[in-house]
Formats: C-alpha cells, structure tokens, sequence
C-alpha cells in the first residue's frame, strides 16, 4: 500500500485490507470461490490492493437475496424509506474525505474531483430523502358518472447498476438513492477497474442498513469483472431495470439484450460535446469553461468538452489563449494539491490518445499543441499525457467518434445556423452550450431548431451537471435520464386506475353491453 499523501490512512479509515471481499448483501459481506483481482494507481503505478471476486454462482445468491429483500422494502412507507437513505447521507459525510482521496488514487481524477465526485452522492441523498414525499400521481376526470381516475406508481423491483470507472462512486449513488425511496432494491456490478471504490462504499452504508436493522438484499454488491459476469446480468429477467454507463458500443449490446427480454434499461452512453462561441461571447468566461471541460478528469467525462465551434472573427484569438492556457497546465499525482490534470486510466487509454491523434493527422486536421506521453520523475506509471487541441473538420471520422482522452477540436464558423447544424451532426448528444450574450442567439440555441442534446447550457460549459436536473442525452448517448428532476419515475412502474362509486355499470365511450 502507498502512504504518500495519506492513502495508507485513507485506506485504513475506509476499513479495506489487503485482500477484499467483493461480495455484498448491504450488511453481509460474502465469501467468494473467485480470483483475486489487482487494483493498481494509474496516478504512480502502485498496486493498492486486491479484491476478491464475486462468481456467478455469488451473482445468483446475490440475485435471490435482493428479490426477497424487495418483499419487504417495498412495504416500508416512502419516508421512512428517505430516512434511510438521510442517514446514509449523513454517513457519506464523515467519510468524504478518505473516499474522496480513494476515488481520486485509483481511478487519477485529481483530489478536488475526488471530493466533488463524494459531495454529489450526499447530494443525491438529500434530493432522494425530499423525493421520497413526492411520489406523485396525477388525476383525472372519467367520462362516466360517479368515476374517478387517478394513476399512481408502484416500486418495480431489483435496479442493476452496471457503472464506469470514470466515476466509481456517483453514478451509483444517482441511481441507488433514487431507486430506494422508490422501493427497490440495487444490484451494483462496479468497473472491475475501480473494485475498491465500491468495496469502500459498501462498508460505509452496511452500516446505516445495519443500523436501521434491515435484511440482506436492499444494496448489493458484486464486485467483478467480465470473466465471471459476462451478459448474464443484463439477460436475467429477475431484473426489471438495467441502468447501464459506459460506451455507446457496449451499450447497443445492453439495450438489444434488455430489449430482448421486454426489460427496461437507462442507458448513459458516449458524448461529442460542443461548445458554440459566438462573436458576443465573454471570452474569459468561455475559456475557464472550454479548458475545465475539455482537461478536468483528464477528458475522461462522457460530459467532456471535445469540440469548440468558434465563429471566424474571434478564432484566432480564442485559439492563441487556449494554447497558452494549456502550456501552463499542471500534470502530475492526482493528490498533489498542485495538479490540474491526472492521468488516464490505463495504458490501453493511452495508445487509445495516440491513435486517435494519428488519425486527425491522417485525415487532414493540424495537432498546435500537445499530444505527447509524459516519462521521467513522477509519470512512471506512463499514464500521463499532455492534452491536445487540433484544428479539424467536423466531417473527419475521428471528430464523429468520442475519444476518451485530453484531444479537444476547434471547429470554425461564419453564421449562428451553420454553427448549429456542426454541433448537432455527430451520432452523439449528451451536454452542448453556447456562449454569448447576445439573448436571440442563445434563445435559438435553447429552441426546437438549436441543440439536440439532452443538455443545453448557456454561458457554462458541458461538464458538471448538477444533480437537480435530469441527467441524460438523445442519439447514441442512450436516451436514458437518471439522477434529478422527474428521472426517478424510469424506477417505478406507473398504474392507471378507475374507481366506481356508482351502482350502475356504464362502459367507456358510451358503448352499449346489455345480458
């Protein structure tokens, strides 16, 4: 175990060991027949620990705790529901700080990120714990006498979380907290990049469960990878919801294999986020937004900044800012409090970046900055790049497909409309935004004929969403919402209902049946 900046006592606080277990029933932890699995920093290329991994056979277990579990959940009242998950808020809290450090060794997002990733899940605890008194139904007029219509909604069941690694503990958090107040229960099968994030999160709420005396089987855990849980989760039945965050690849398979068995699934996929700067633009403003977006997590958010369309009188400007803003980025350990840009998450990342860089090259666009892997003194886990801008055309293959990585496009324009229809022509649409002053234009790019993305931001850029809204995209981002807003209806299953309080027996559009 690593002891520079307090990973050794982050770790102890967080109560991991050597050796992990990785399966979980929320207050009983499992022991598994599966092989270990290594976590390594990509921040210094030093092993942290080891999880052992859940089977199969453990997954099927897990699957038949939760179902007898959700008998029982179901039935609680929703606000006692929230008060669970009120304390687990409360629980997430002392711990924010080790988590927040863990979240940021494994995965290489910096320490800031690290902690903001933890404050998102408290968060949502608290926006749950409100929602939890507001499990609205509507009502309606019947066209029969002495009727009343009203639909309602009811808790669906067992909510698989399958989540990425870039954030290994809050993509969880949106849909869990949200699915108990509703009244179900969780299954969580993590990034087997990110085991120990899971593995802590779960030692920190087994005990509000335990607490609050409840069964095995409200939060689970199986912590493994494809080796031992392939498709099987998202081809199991017993699972009416598959909320699912990755690649937009692995995400048709998710969806066809759910839709297959007439499942439901929320699917949080790829991102080609633009950004719009019109001539009317806070030029200062637009560039803290653009580089935040394009470098924070090392470019490794489906929120990510990747294209700057950038109208043709202030190119020129915005391109020679950008470029020195990016000389003077710090890269280095994700816990230094110096840093700016940690490291990708992998090597396989990283050969990712540079063939994605080779391919702008092939197809004509111009790299003015960056693009190199970082060796020497600090960077010998070779996972640090330096991140790169690129003057391209919007039609290049590479700037239709998201590269998971630092490589930001600039894109130039001459007219509001033909700005639009760039942003708007890739497969992806997740966040988009403008920037200007200039209220018809940024109200054009809010209306029916502006972006296409499930999120339209003015004057901020693409990346860090608040938990209130609904978060989510439309094309090949999944079309899925979760988190905010009115997101935690896809957790429940709706009911319409009709009440005769009448001693007679009309039927609906006056139809006549007489026996």
């Amino acid at each position: 175990m690593n002891s520079n900046y307090g990973i050794t006592e982050a770790l102890r606080q967080l109560g991991l060991e050597d050796v992990n277990l990785g399966v979980c029933t929320g207050t009983v932890w499992k022991e598994s027949s599966g092989e270990v699995i290594e976590s390594y920093s990509p921040t210094d290329g030093n092993k942290i620990a080891e999880v052992k991994q859940g089977t199969l056979e453990d997954y099927h277990d897990v699957i038949n705790e939760a179902k007898a579990a959700f008998k029982e959940w179901r039935m609680v009242p929703a606000p006692v529901r929230g008060e669970v998950v009120r304390q687990i808020g409360n629980e997430l809290r002392k711990y924010k700080e080790p988590l927040g450090k863990l979240v940021a060794y494994e995965m290489g997002k910096i320490y800031q990120e690290g902690l903001g990733e933890v404050q998102e899940m408290i968060d949502i605890c608290d926006f749950a714990v409100g929602q939890s008194r507001q499990l609205y139904g509507f009502t309606m007029h019947s066209e029969r006498e002495k009727h009343r219509m009203y639909d309602q909604y009811h808790p669906l069941g067992i909510v698989g979380v399958v989540s990425a690694f870039n954030f290994p503990v809050a993509v969880w958090a949106w849909n869990a907290m949200i699915a108990m107040v509703c009244g179900d229960v969780v299954v969580w099968k993590p990034s087997s990049k990110v085991l120990l994030c899971a593995v802590a999160v779960h030692r920190i709420v087994s005990k509000v469960l335990k607490d609050n005396d409840l069964p095995e089987g409200i939060l689970n855990l199986i912590a493994t990878s494809s080796r031992y849980l392939g498709d099987d989760m998202f081809s199991d039945a017993n699972i009416p919801l598959i909320s699912f965050t990755g690649s937009t690849r692995i995400g048709k398979k998710v969806g066809r294999l759910v839709g297959e068995r007439l499942g439901k699934s929320i699917l949080e996929l790829g991102g080609n986020n633009a950004i719009i700067v019109t001539p009317n633009a806070d030029l200062e403003m637009a560039l803290r937004a653009i580089v935040f977006g394009a470098v924070g997590t090392c470019g490794q958010r489906c929120t990510s900044t990747r294209r700057i369309i950038v109208h043709e009188s202030i190119y020129d400007v915005l391109k020679e800012k950008l470029i020195s803003v990016y000389k003077n980025i710090t890269i280095g350990h994700s816990l230094d409090p110096n840093t700016l840009v940690g490291p990708l998450i992998d090597h396989w990342s990283v050969k990712d970046y540079l063939d994605a860089i080779d391919q702008v090259k092939n197809e004509g666009g111009k790299i003015l900055y960056g693009g190199e892997v970082l060796d020497g003194e600090g960077y010998e886990s070779g996972c640090y790049v330096v991140p790169c801008i690129a003057e391209v055309e919007n039609h290049y293959k590479i700037v239709q497909d998201e590269t998971f990585a630092p490589l930001l496009y600039l894109i130039k324009y001459t007219k509001l409309e033909e700005a639009i229809e760039i942003h708007n022509d890739v497969p992806q649409g997740l966040s988009s935004a403008v920037f200007s002053t200039n209220m018809l234009e940024t109200e054009r790019f809010l209306s029916h004929e502006g972006s296409d993305c499930g999120i339209a931001n003015v004057n901020i850029g693409t990346s860090g969403a608040e938990i209130g809204g609904a978060f989510g995209g439309e094309k090949e981002t999944g079309g899925g919402r979760e988190s905010g807003s009115d997101a935690w209806k896809a957790y429940m299953r709706r009911q319409t209902n009709t009440i005769n309080y009448s001693t007679d027996l009309p039927l609906a559009q006056g139809i006549e049946f007489n026996v």
